[in-house]
């Protein structure tokens, strides 16, 4: 099972179902007597370019819609009563994101909800966590950390900065990318000290790496503790592997090879500048977050 994707469709026919549009991948996720069944994924990369233009490309716009279109009629199929969806950096930053939506309700009737930043941290949050703490979420085209303290909000941003952005200003030129995420780590100013987690498919397929994983678990993977050493090292290894050799890794879907090397380098960096420690991985993030939005996610 390829990074990304959860078992448990077989046994129970799906309530409700989400889709989270990304800048790298669009997730489905179900849900079955308040549960999560399963998640999935496609990466069609609609943020493709978005660091040198701020518009997304029409042929990203038509391969992201035609991806939402397929899990929409897939999850009504599968029994779903109801489909929501929402999208997040590519689309609330690119001058033409509200012609993605339009796509999107032509093809299928679904109307995509555009969160803002804060909201992408708040949700992933939500997600991840049931009390207090800290979470960063890599994405495409966005970066958030939020904390939580005594049940409150004490920080939350989100920068311009994420994986398809990276591999689009720097390509696989290590220097370039320590450089650039130095210079956006700075935006984030001081992180109030807490216990870290990340989210995100950067997190989850360094959890999936660590863990030396054969098979995607994300039972396996959330609760993997990554040092700042260890994130190092194995942005170091990653930066200097061919992608067609990182393509053939257990666990890491293949059409995040390209970009993988610069997430964990991002990681890594903001780590060292924000003083975290240790990151502990967690495959919920803002899908389950925009459940519990719903008061769908028990």
């Amino acid at each position: 099972m390829r990074q990304g994707e959860t078992a448990g469709r077989k046994f129970k026919k799906i309530d409700n179902a989400i889709i989270d549009v990304g800048s790298n991948s669009v997730r489905l996720l179900t849900l079955a007597d308040g549960k999560v069944l399963y998640k999935t994924l496609e990466t069609t990369r609609l943020g493709e370019g978005i660091a040198q233009s701020p518009f997304l490309k029409p042929e990203a716009i038509e391969r992201t819609a035609n991806a939402v279109a397929d899990f929409y009629k897939r999850a009504k199929e599968e029994g779903a009563e109801k489909v929501y969806a929402f999208a997040t950096a590519a689309v609330r930053s690119a001058k033409n994101g509200r012609a993605f939506v339009d796509t999107v309700k032509a093809l299928c009737g679904l109307q995509v909800d555009i969160v803002s930043g804060e909201q992408e941290a708040e949700l992933g949050i939500s997600g991840a966590l049931d009390g207090d703490g800290g979470v960063i979420d890599v994405g495409g085209a966005s970066t958030e950390i939020v904390v939580k303290k005594q049940g409150e909000t004490v920080y939350k941003k989100s920068v311009n900065i994420g994986v398809v952005r990276l591999k689009d200003d720097c390509g696989y030129d290590k220097g370039k990318i320590v450089q650039t995420a130095e210079r956006f780590a700075e935006e984030f100013g001081v992180i109030p000290s807490t216990e870290m987690y990340a989210i995100g498919g950067t997190a989850t397929t360094v959890g999936a790496l660590i863990a030396e994983l054969k098979e995607y678990s994300a039972e396996a993977v959330t609760g993997v503790q990554v040092t700042l050493k260890q994130m190092q090292e194995l942005s170091d290894r990653l930066i200097k592997t061919p992608i067609e050799e990182i393509e053939k890794i257990p666990c890491v879907h293949p059409k995040r090879a390209d970009v993988i090397g610069g997430g964990v380098t991002l990681l890594a960096v903001l780590m060292e500048r924000l003083n975290i420690p240790k990151l502990t991985v967690s495959d919920a993030d803002n899908l389950e977050g925009y459940a519990k939005y719903l008061g769908l996610l028990k």
